[in-house]
């Protein structure tokens, strides 16, 4: 490569991987493998290295990725919080050793070898031995103030078992299987996927509501002392007992070696028990163990001299794709299934993996009969890389998403907008359990004592099929459930039957029609008045009510005109449920023709209760600031959202004002 070229690729490689390092660190929305990151990382060294006269100061081989995120307060680190140079191979693992012994004029040294957890790197505080506050890496030298959500994780202790001033380092990760219960109760939800543990761990502690860290399985290894003023170690070994001592839970693989052969014994052993370990690793660090060596190697503005991470190459197999199966989940969404020759991987033998939608087969171009390479995606999700094109036959046969549910036999439609093909039929068996926690829930028909459990152990029993049985079951059938339940039955059989008498728009929202919530059906249910008359509404009408797109009025004349639905809402008439809206006297309607959006922290109310407050009063609430836009109402860290109503002119109200508003 002449010097133009090399430029001129230097200058692109900085371009990506600072774009997919923002996507990583920031956003916690990886876009490409770790591997591929890693491979355009050493690209670009390498080239720097051979040109440094292009080397600039943005390079992110000079400094750290990652930025403060806005909402937390900045920490300086008192001691950087270095990343580490990354190899692959042995070769340069040998370089180091000898660089390092040339530098220490030393011919033995002992080195330290760890797993590399795959996760989020903090810093602990503590004076006295009381926790006082913890931060992220952020750019190495600033963090975030994340102290309020790491208090969340209960392996992070907050007294130590000594009096000590200490700041201590840490890797904040989500341990394998909880990380998959995680995904798959995220798909049941509708919610998107976390791409990797990795990902899910950043954007739980990265959250600006502690509630969210809290109710994640978040987990810590710690593995360095930063700072300690009071007691002078010897070694990083001693250091690290010293820190199980302490109350830490310190990574659990750390293992002395006397040479570099013994290093590479170390890395080996870990590569091929990484499936047996209950987190997920992305390598194994190296370091010199000695720390009067370490600061006599002393650091780059990047990098520590005395530690290396190896990193490992993601193991791939090829195997033969049988067939394609659609799987209904819980909210509808039909997903396709490779089943495949099964094929060991990575410790694991898989057999099959999801295909995701339609999009992701047509844009792998995955037909059946197809050679296609497996890895594991973060040590944990098999996934399908690639196709082995040149090994085609002929007979490979396209796959086509259907078009009707293969539970139910009922229409299955793709929305605008959307990846997912769903089932829209509402006694769709798949559906079943979520449909009725939906229909049972708060906002909707409001059934106390009708939990998850319960539900889930009617359909179990064959109790119930849908949500019109519910109105079918006896006191007695509900007494079975429990020993000496029958003032439990009484409540929740008075519970279900008090529910016939809702607000039409409760039932509306009940019915968990797709992009209709309980704001789209209070508004539904206050202009048509009926459930006959919302059922024969036309999408030209639909769309004439505030705040109803098309796809909103589209998803209604879908729903109510399936023959299931007809059905449902026939057996719910004839229990007696209410099917008329309301009317409700003496409203206030204080907010009516005005629309609020609601950003940043507040102190006395959720956004939840505001928001419902604003609708009680006849108001509208948004999610984006526009010039239709009345208030902004500005809680701590409003951050985007308080700019722009300032740039549109927008009048700003605080939490205080909304109260005066509303007495």
């Amino acid at each position: 490569m002449n010097k133009i070229d090399a430029e001129k690729r230097i200058k692109e490689l900085r371009e990506l991987t600072e774009y997919y390092a923002k996507k990583y660190y920031d956003d916690d929305e990886p876009e490409i493998s770790d591997f591929e990151y890693d491979m355009l990382m050493l690209e670009l060294r390498n080239l720097e290295k051979e040109y440094p006269e292009f080397i600039t100061k943005d390079s992110l081989t000079q400094h750290v990725g990652g930025h403060v995120k806005e909402g937390f307060e900045k920490v300086e680190h008192e001691v950087p919080l270095q990343s580490l140079q990354d190899i692959f191979n042995y070769d340069d693992l040998f370089a180091f050793d000898e660089r390092v012994k040339e530098t220490l004029n030393v011919k033995d040294l002992n080195y330290v070898v760890e797993t590399k957890i795959d996760g989020l790197s903090v810093a602990l505080e503590y004076k006295s031995g009381k926790f006082i506050r913890g931060a992220t890496r952020g750019n190495g030298l600033v963090g975030e103030d994340v102290t309020e959500n790491l208090k969340t994780i209960k392996h992070i202790p907050k007294t130590l078992k000594e009096p000590i001033d200490i700041i201590v380092r840490g890797e904040v990760f989500i341990g394998k299987e909880d990380f998959e219960q995680m995904n798959q109760e995220r798909e049941e939800n509708e919610e998107s996927l976390f791409a990797n543990a990795r990902n899910a761990a950043a954007g739980s502690l990265r959250q600006l509501d502690p509630k969210i860290a809290e109710s994640r399985p978040l987990d810590i290894f710690i593995f360095n002392v930063q700072k300690c003023d009071s007691i002078k170690f010897t070694s990083h070994e001693e250091s690290l007992l010293y820190l199980e001592k302490l109350g830490f839970n310190v990574n659990p693989v750390k293992v002395l070696c006397s040479n570099m052969n013994e290093v590479i014994r170390e890395i080996e052993n870990i590569g091929n028990n990484r499936d047996d370990l209950t987190f997920g690793i992305d390598g194994a660090v190296v370091k010199v163990d000695n720390l009067m060596y370490r600061e006599v190697l002393g650091t780059n503005f990047k990098t520590p001299k005395w530690a290396i991470a190896y990193k490992y190459p993601p193991e791939q197999k090829e195997t033969l794709l049988k067939d394609i199966v659609c799987q209904v989940g819980r909210t509808g969404v039909i997903t396709p299934m490779a089943i495949l020759e099964p094929v060991k991987v990575a410790g694991s033998t898989i057999s099959k993996t999801t295909l995701h939608n339609e999009d992701f087969i047509k844009e792998k171009d995955i037909r059946i009969g197809d050679k296609v390479i497996i890895q594991k995606n973060g040590d944990v999700i098999p996934e399908i890389v690639k196709v082995n094109v040149e090994a085609r036959t002929g007979n490979e046969v396209v796959f086509d998403m259907p078009r009707i549910c293969p539970v139910c036999g009922a229409l299955a439609i793709r929305l605008e907008g959307e990846a997912a093909v769903r089932c829209i039929g509402v006694e769709c068996p798949a559906k079943q359990y979520r449909n009725i926690i939906h229909f049972a829930s708060r906002e909707a028909m409001n059934i106390l004592g009708l939990g998850d459990q319960i539900i889930d152990e009617f359909l179990k029993r064959g109790m119930i099929k849908n949500i019109a049985d519910l109105y079918t079951l006896t006191i007695d059938d509900i007494a079975s459930l429990k020993k000496n339940g029958t003032k439990f039955a009484t409540n929740l059989y008075n519970a279900i039957q008090n529910s016939k008498q809702n607000d039409l728009y409760r039932l509306v929202n009940g019915l968990g029609i797709r992009n209709i919530g309980v704001k789209a059906a209070r508004t539904i249910a206050k202009k048509f008045k009926t459930m006959d008359n919302i059922m024969n509404a036309t999408a030209e009408e639909l769309v004439q009510i505030d705040d109803m797109g098309e796809i909103m009025a589209n998803s209604l004349v879908e729903f109510f005109s399936q023959d299931q639905t007809k059905d449902l809402i026939s057996r719910l008439k004839e229990y007696g449920l209410n099917m008329t809206a309301i009317k409700e006297e003496g409203i206030d309607s204080r907010f009516e023709g005005m629309t609020f959006v609601v950003t940043g922290a507040l102190d006395k109310y959720s956004r939840k209760e505001v928001e419902d407050l604003i609708e009680k009063y006849g108001g509208k609430t948004s999610s984006s600031v526009s010039k239709k836009t009345t208030y902004v109402l500005a809680g701590e860290a409003a951050g985007s959202k308080l700019t722009k109503a300032n740039e549109l002119g927008i009048k700003v109200i605080s939490e205080n004002e909304f109260m005066d508003m509303i007495k």
